[in-house]
């Protein structure tokens, strides 16, 4: 008994400064731009109520938080009262010299299934950080994020973060079905978000994703090697709108990589059927994804820029929510990072978001 004190008494000490050690090491992701685009939107203060009155304390903060998620649950959809059984049933199998790719399937609702790739490490010791990869709009959907299409191999952001040390899921958005042509499926996806919207008429295209990304971190949670405080999420382009609403909606969603989504509701096709809809250009409607992204303070953001869909216009929507993250002392879990290289996932994207999901994750 003495001797296991003691062991506690060392490796507590030593767990609390390699945490340390680890966010120390987190790179200065809150350098604003030398100079801001004409095309910077002019967003309200997050910090002020409707009366003018800022919020000084955590408290007043998250009772506006609970506000805030009211209002947004209005514009996308409520979610179901209850999860169905996940039903999982795993495929096909795929063994690697250092991961497992399986191909697997499980119930989001009731008589509703979905499809994933999940790639784990070959050896597992104990319970590792996990994240979930969503994928940009291609035909190939989540076989890209998994490494199956190897066409881009910069998009494979499943695979670059397996052999990272990840437990990685990697889902079909519902709006592609798994055709051959990218025609067919980009033509498929008004036709699945109406389809979605029989059986949901009140719910938007975003309120769809944002489901299935809860019921992702579900399976993620369903696995024994997965540690449930460590999981995160990434997505590109199509996959980054699905990571923002994801981690606005669902606090397990521990830090989360957004590249290249089009951060303001001007920037993007946001109000296309599969997303938002046209209500965002109704007269009276004030909202915008700064306060989306303030439902995810203070839990770790990062926004890559390409100076396609984001760029330097994006800085106000980091420095508005920067209040909030100062409020809690977490400044370091908020930052962007514009890598000047288009619509992509170069390797400096790459590397800063690796960097960034283990520090928070790791």
């Amino acid at each position: 008994m003495p001797y296991s004190l003691s062991v506690k008494a060392i490796t507590l000490p030593l767990m609390l400064l390699v945490a340390i050690s680890l966010r120390a090491q987190a790179p200065n992701l809150l350098t604003p731009p030398a100079k801001l685009s004409s095309s910077a939107p002019k967003l309200a203060s997050l910090c002020d109520d409707s009366l003018g009155r800022s919020f000084a304390t955590k408290n007043a903060w998250l009772k506006y938080h609970a506000r805030l998620l009211y209002q947004w649950h209005l514009v996308i959809g409520q979610f179901p009262e209850h999860k169905a059984p996940l039903k999982v049933e795993i495929v096909t199998t795929e063994t690697f010299s250092d991961f497992v790719r399986r191909y697997v399937r499980y119930q989001i609702e009731d008589g509703v299934m979905t499809d994933a790739y999940l790639l784990t490490p070959t050896h597992i010791r104990g319970k590792l950080p996990a994240i979930v990869v969503f994928h940009q709009t291609i035909a190939t959907n989540a076989k890209q994020a998994a490494g199956v299409d190897a066409s881009n191999p910069e998009l494979m952001q499943g695979m670059q973060l397996v052999r990272r040390g990840y437990i990685v899921l990697c889902p079909r958005c519902f709006l592609f079905n798994n055709r051959a042509s990218f025609a067919d499926d980009f033509a498929s996806a008004a036709g699945n978000a109406l389809l979605m919207k029989e059986r949901h008429p009140d719910w938007t295209g975003m309120a769809r994703m944002t489901w299935d990304a809860v019921r992702a971190v579900d399976f993620l949670e369903s696995l024994p090697n997965v540690d449930p405080a460590r999981i995160g999420g990434i997505g590109h382009s199509l996959g980054a709108k699905e990571v923002l609403y994801a981690a606005a909606f669902d606090q397990r969603y521990k830090a989360v990589v957004f590249s290249e989504g089009g951060i303001g509701l001007s920037f993007s096709n946001w109000d296309a059927v599969w997303y938002l809809g046209p209500q965002i250009h109704q007269p009276g409607f004030a909202l915008d994804n700064d306060q989306v992204l303030a439902l995810i303070a203070p839990r770790a953001f990062l926004l890559l820029a390409g100076d396609y869909a984001d760029g330097d216009k994006s800085w106000p929507y980091i420095e508005s929510v920067l209040p909030i993250y100062k409020l809690f002392n977490e400044e370091t879990n908020i930052g962007w990072f514009n890598h000047h290289a288009g619509h992509r996932y170069p390797s400096a994207a790459q590397e800063t978001a690796e960097a960034f999901l283990d520090v928070h994750l790791k």
